[in-house]
């Protein structure tokens, strides 16, 4: 048995993987980042896409506190989609269609150039414990590698396993080696962990699909970037396409459902209710004649094609049939067929806020493994992660963002405290304070931190600052000038059919009328012809969400009143007048940190708060 020493360990090199190992050598320590395969780095083993709703918000999120995602869609982009637009800003998403092996390069490239990162293409299979701590890692090989912490990003490879109709076999996902030891051992150690079930649908060879009779999707005009750093992007595009499941598809499905292993018992694992495959779509929703489908490019240089709506586990004869059953699919080849697969997760209420185990100091869990699902929320996790094992060799306290001012804050929060009972996803409705957490104002609200935290160049904050006061500046300057009436005005207002002005106005009130936009402002020289896109944006924003703004950033303040009142760790439940047993025993499972946190977990009424409060005061 040998021993090699490095401050930080990262088991897995997927989208949690490089961010947590990312963050630690950016910030100067040794990191040893653990793979199957060193050409896997950063994969998109499912839609080869980043963003979306809710999930844009964490890309956006991750970047302004100094991670790679951003940086690598960006250069991968080969097509750009802004969600929601009909709805407010709140819950508008950026989407990017990226080529999936150039976001791998890309990664790969970022993790390669740091000098403190060492790649090791080697099975982890066990943990080393000293006591209470957890002290490194052993390799397959029997070489054991001691850490001062140990960040577990094994994605869905714990104790995984890919069904194909009646074929199951044990796989990390399609053409590589479950981690079956070390999912073993986290279940010895008394971790508390269940099954979860992910799947992906068939890649097609392009040139066998019929794109004419499909409705083409090429994107939005203007591509925004994901990240700071990226100036423009300017790469060739892709276009999607859309079709849609026809009855003979449904009809097929309907007759071999009980050879899905979904539906056959053999698959256990609970899946995703907001994400359900072709046979859970067809078997719930047999009202629906048709469901749609998304033929979605691979990349630039492969003809490869992804079938995003026609994800299922059933027989590969059956999937051949039931591809073809689809409009423009008629005559498509499967290269590599639709799969699901079941894997270990490790229940998230197990953990502190800062992502380490209770059980085990130094021992830190990102992404799938803490029972979430998509790239986006497990690089935000690996980020965190990482974050939190530099602050605590460096002897600091936890880096914790709170739900309102993040929606890493409050994925994190809520699998903490809640838990999972199918696969997390972050959707914008999950966050109480939205309007004050949008895509276009993630840098304001992090930079700072990114910065204190030594991930963001000073020469970007600059950057950044000047851009937001740009924005301010802009603001001040709509507060003190006023819209006369006048032809030019009047003009505008007839042509979007609203009413004249008779009289003058200050210009922020003018924008808040629906009819007139912050580029109008911008036409009648009243706002900067220099001003850039991003700005304009924001201006409008924040002049038309005023009122609206306000009041959640008043709702944040007492939201946050009752995150400063702490819970002492040592804190005896059963000395608190009031809580029933059950209570008690929910709260030293879930040991919150804050009257705040406690108020969330399942089950706790505002009665038992009152009562935590009476005994914090005494205490």
């Amino acid at each position: 048995m040998r021993w090699h020493d490095v401050d930080v360990i990262v088991v897995g090199a997927g989208h949690a993987g490089c961010e947590a190992a990312l963050v630690c050598a950016r910030t100067g320590l040794s990191v040893w980042m653990y793979t199957l395969n060193a050409d896997s780095i950063g994969l998109m083993p499912c839609n080869p896409s980043i963003g979306g709703l809710g999930k844009g918000h964490l890309v956006k999120e991750i970047d302004a506190l100094g991670g790679e995602m951003g940086r690598a869609a960006d250069a991968a982009c080969i097509q750009y989609k802004l969600l929601g637009t009909s709805k407010g800003p709140a819950v508008q998403g950026s989407r990017m269609q990226c080529d999936r092996l150039a976001y791998s390069l890309a990664m790969k490239s970022a993790v390669e150039r740091e000098s403190n990162l060492l790649i090791r293409q080697e099975m982890v299979t066990g943990l080393l414990l000293d006591g209470s701590r957890c002290v490194g890692i052993r390799e397959r090989s029997g070489y054991d590698v001691r850490s001062r912490a140990l960040i577990l990003a094994t994605g869905t490879f714990l104790d995984g396993v890919v069904h194909v109709g009646s074929v199951s076999y044990g796989a990390g996902r399609a053409g590589e080696f479950p981690a079956r030891e070390l999912a073993l051992q986290l279940r010895d150690l008394g971790f508390p962990w269940g099954r979860f079930k992910t799947g992906t649908p068939a890649r097609l060879k392009g040139s066998t699909v019929d794109f004419s009779v499909m409705k083409e999707d090429p994107g939005d005009e203007v591509m925004r970037p994901f990240s700071l750093r990226t100036a423009r992007i300017a790469g060739p595009r892709r276009s999607c396409f859309r079709t849609n499941t026809s009855r003979q598809t449904h009809e097929i499905v309907s007759r071999n459902l009980l050879r899905s292993p979904l539906y056959s018992g053999t698959i256990t694992g609970t899946p995703a209710r907001y994400c359900p495959s072709l046979e859970d779509k067809i078997a719930r929703f047999p009202q629906r004649e048709t469901h749609p489908v998304v033929v979605e490019p691979e990349g630039l240089h492969t003809s490869e094609v992804y079938l995003k709506g026609l994800g299922n586990s059933l027989p590969p004869e059956i999937q051949f049939d039931l591809i073809r059953s689809v409009p423009g699919l008629e005559e498509a080849e499967i290269v590599r067929p639709a799969y699901a697969i079941e894997y270990d997760f490790i229940r998230p209420t197990c953990l502190k806020v800062s992502l380490e185990t209770k059980a085990y100091e130094g021992l830190y869990f990102a992404g799938q493994i803490n029972g979430t699902s998509g790239y986006e929320e497990a690089a935000a996790q690996g980020l965190l992660a990482g974050i939190n094992a530099v602050m605590s060799i460096r002897g600091r306290d936890p880096f914790v963002l709170d739900r309102s001012e993040a929606y890493m804050g409050v994925m994190v929060d809520d699998l903490v405290t809640r838990g999972v009972e199918e696969p997390y996803r972050m959707f914008t409705s999950r966050a109480e304070y939205r309007l004050l957490l949008r895509e276009d104002n993630a840098a304001e609200r992090l930079l700072a931190k990114g910065r204190d935290l030594g991930l963001i160049p000073d020469v970007l904050a600059q950057e950044t600052q000047a851009r937001l006061q740009e924005v301010e500046s802009a603001l001040q300057t709509l507060d003190r000038t006023r819209i006369r009436h006048g032809e030019e005005v009047n003009e505008l207002l007839a042509s979007r059919g609203a009413s004249e002005i008779r009289e003058a106005m200050p210009a922020a009130k003018f924008l808040k009328r629906p009819e007139i936009s912050a580029k109008d402002l911008v036409n009648l020289g009243i706002l900067p012809k220099d001003l850039s896109p991003n700005a304009v944006r924001e201006i409008e924003i924040r002049v038309k969400y005023d009122g609206y703004i306000e009041r959640q950033k008043r709702e944040s303040e007492r939201f946050r009143k009752t995150e400063e009142v702490l819970i002492p760790k040592d804190l005896d439940y059963d000395s608190v007048q009031g809580l029933s047993r059950e209570l008690r025993e929910r709260l030293r499972s879930i040991s919150p940190r804050s009257l705040g946190q406690a108020s969330r977990v399942p089950g706790i009424t505002p009665a038992a708060i009152s009562a935590l409060m009476v005994r914090l005061r005494s205490k």
